[in-house]
């Protein structure tokens, strides 16, 4: 009976052991949580790719505001490495006629599809540019505007080169703000205009969300007077415009158009798209 007793002991002993084990042996080879956030690899932010997490598709802050809305609008895309070589004849033949192209991002990342997508957009006709993907987390503002300039971001007065954009909107590598105040952020955005301009000679695009642009600099309206504002609503309408711009330059509407996904409007005729060209 005594060994009875024993044998019993210890088979409890050992299922007790087994069933502490089986939670780590089970956290260890389960598949990972589909709700869990992914974080991409530093270098492949795109513009607009928090849109949709964030404002989702057709959806739109609540209120209103001024645009002087163009009873033209030019159409346009906006590219970056995830584009790989694109077919410019396509676009052109479906109506497209300027474009944006992502030079760098940080001061760590030059998109290795630039020379392609950069050149191959102006030898089609379109009127083009380059964009800045800013983190404001890694360096400074003004560090930034010289990386840009220095790989792909000036300017020239040749009628077929836009304005340099910065790309400014939700952290895909982390907190939304970058870690920054809203009096922090104002600070790093208004040190990488200065500095841009203060290279070029021009007033750079800024290229933003309501939403993100509301929580994230509290609004600021103080950069409406000089910089064109290129916002980005997956809508029928643009909805609210942040503080201080009464129209928008550019609306960035869908991220699944023909051909490359990031369409965008241009407020005014290619008139207009040229204007803007030549400063």
């Amino acid at each position: 009976m005594r060994v009875h007793r024993s044998g019993t002991t210890l088979i409890g002993a050992a299922l007790a052991a087994l069933a502490l084990l089986a939670p780590l042996a089970g956290s260890a080879g389960a598949a990972p949580d589909p709700d869990a956030r992914r974080v991409p690899a530093r270098g492949t932010a795109s513009m607009g790719m928090g849109v949709l997490a964030h404002d989702g598709r057709d959806g739109a802050p609540a209120g209103t505001s001024v645009q002087a809305v163009q009873a033209v609008q030019t159409e346009g895309v906006d590219v970056s490495g995830h584009q790989g070589n694109v077919a410019w004849s396509t676009l052109w033949n479906s109506g497209v006629r300027w474009a944006y192209v992502k030079a760098t991002e940080g001061t760590y990342y030059k998109n290795t599809y630039f020379t392609q997508q950069y050149n191959g957009s102006y030898n089609i006709g379109m009127i083009r540019g380059s964009y800045h993907f800013a983190t404001p987390d890694t360096t400074t503002g003004a560090a930034q505007a010289d990386y840009f300039v220095n790989n792909g971001g000036g300017w020239s007065k040749d009628g077929k080169t836009l304005p340099g954009v910065l790309d400014i909107e939700w952290n895909p590598y982390g907190a939304a703000c970058y870690g920054k105040t809203q009096a922090g952020m104002v600070a790093w955005i208004r040190d990488f205009l200065g500095r841009y301009k203060a290279r070029t000679g021009r007033d750079a695009v800024i290229y933003t969300a309501t939403s993100w642009w509301t929580q994230c600099t509290g609004n600021y309206s103080g950069f409406a007077a000089a910089n064109p504002l290129w916002i980005a609503r997956y809508a029928s309408t643009v909805g609210e415009l942040p503080a201080g711009w009464l129209y928008y330059t550019m609306w960035q509407y869908t991220s699944s158009g023909p051909t490359v996904g990031d369409h965008n409007h241009f407020n005014g005729d290619l008139s207009r798209v040229q204007a803007l060209a030549n400063g």
